[in-house]
């Protein structure tokens, strides 16, 4: 492309932070440019809780990527998550002034933005606001109500919403780092973006994205998104679970889960044995696979137990057809998908971001830990290129992306402030943060022992 665009996806985990600098090419893939990793130690459950380790990580995960793919980060992509986060359902409803006159984008998005008043529990904020479905006049179903006539027009919505400190706190960070958020994304749906094909969308399936911290969830049936949810469990309690069990230290507890691991009790055998370095000089400790294996059974059936719950909230009504999709650091799990299977008793795979990646793109970055960030750079492309579309937004080749213009102006490469609204937090900050249906920075020897931390 002679005039290309970076669009930067910035995964803020629990076990790391993950920067990526990606360009849509020709044909339509995806290639990232640059990337960078750091460990993540100021973060616990999707949650900032020291606001300083976490902007060193910042800083250093976007100059490895910036340096790597010669482009001077400005703005990201930030995805949010935390068990802080919830959704709910809301139909909203629009009396026309005129039934005669076709309706209108403008239309659309005030319906849209009415939601952001809502009223929330002291505290929480909507963080998106998902169309499903409009309905023009009672009729149902309806994708794309542009141009119709109607004297009514109505909708039904998924509502994310979240804490606003840990939404605040997230945004510190960033502007502390020297950056500025471009959108912030609920990190299931990038995720989706990454490894689900429309074809599952429309057929019904769970999305299980199982990081350090948390394991997200998130259901679409005929290419709309249904259910949104945050489990506060992830590869961390897994670690813990055997440190305890085991009498081991953290350090040691990560690695044996990481090389010896595995999901499924049965398919090991009491006679293997790995044998754990003691503490000064103590003697070493064995540890049966099988014993590991039922301690990382226990806490992953509990995990799925919690999944399938969720699931059950919308499969009653629609049924997931193309089953679960694992994604996350621990779907790298040995044998996870014949426990995932046994528990849900549903069709299960493990996503890869790579459908949607060039061929030419380094393969460490298909690994499932990084579905999350691939999926950050591909939404803000779709965003990005839809803005275009309506003309609202420019780009240019430093990596950063002008704020949206209204419509009924000109569309000319002009930064416009941000204008202050009543819709909520997220946009006083100037941010747009539509959500759509919608790395690896590793020596060899590192690869394994980062495998299952999201």
């Amino acid at each position: 492309m002679s005039n290309p665009v970076y669009i930067v996806g910035l995964d803020i985990g629990t076990t790391k932070i993950a920067c990526f600098v990606g360009e849509k090419v020709e044909n339509g893939k995806i290639v990232i440019r640059g990337y960078g990793k750091t460990e993540s130690t100021g973060v616990k459950r999707g949650m900032v809780f020291n606001i300083e380790e976490t902007v060193n990580a910042i800083r250093r995960a976007v100059d490895m990527a910036s340096e790597q793919s010669n482009v001077d980060i400005k703005t990201v992509n930030v995805g949010i998550a935390g068990h802080h986060i919830r959704s709910v359902q809301h139909r909203g409803v629009l009396m026309r002034d005129n039934p005669n006159v076709e309706i209108t984008e403008e239309e659309i998005e005030r319906l849209r933005q009415d939601v952001f008043k809502l009223g929330m529990t002291p505290g929480e904020e909507i963080i998106d606001v998902i169309p499903q479905e409009y309905i023009v006049d009672d009729e149902m179903g309806i994708r794309h109500p542009k141009g119709m006539l109607g004297s009514k027009l109505e909708a039904n919505f998924h509502v994310i919403i979240g804490q606003v400190a840990a939404a605040r706190n997230i945004v510190t960070c960033i502007k502390q780092a020297g950056l500025e958020m471009e959108h912030m994304i609920l990190e299931p749906i990038a995720s989706a973006e990454a490894v689900l094909g429309e074809d599952e969308k429309e057929a019904g399936v769970a999305l299980v994205d199982m990081g350090g911290g948390t394991t997200d969830i998130a259901i679409f049936y005929d290419n709309i998104i249904y259910h949104t949810a945050v489990i506060p469990f992830g590869g961390n309690v897994i670690t813990e679970d055997i440190r305890q069990g085991c009498s081991i230290i953290k350090k040691h507890a990560e690695e044996i889960k990481v090389k010896f691991g595995s999901a499924v009790a049965g398919e090991n055998r009491d006679d293997e044995v790995v044998s754990i370095p003691g503490i000064r000089g103590r003697e070493p400790k064995e540890i049966s696979f099988k014993t590991l294996a039922s301690i990382i059974q226990a806490r992953l059936s509990e995990i799925f137990d919690i999944v399938n719950n969720e699931i059950q909230k919308v499969n009653s009504e629609h049924k997931l057809i193309a089953g679960i999709v694992l994604t996350g650091g621990g779907a790298m799990m040995k044998h996870i998908q014949q426990l995932a299977a046994f528990k849900t008793g549903l069709d299960v795979r493990i996503g890869y971001p790579n459908e949607y990646l060039a061929n030419d793109t380094a393969e460490e970055l298909a690994s499932p830990m990084y579905s999350t960030g691939v999926g950050l750079v591909i939404e803000g492309i779709a965003r990005y290129e839809n803005a275009l579309k309506h003309g609202q937004a420019v780009g240019n080749n430093d990596a950063r992306r002008v704020e949206v213009i209204d419509a009924d102006e000109p569309s000319s490469e002009v930064i416009r402030e941000p204008k202050e609204s009543n819709g909520g937090l997220f946009r006083r900050w100037g941010q747009s943060i539509i959500t759509t249906f919608a790395g690896k920075f590793l020596k060899d020897d590192e690869i394994d022992n980062e495998k299952l931390d999201n």
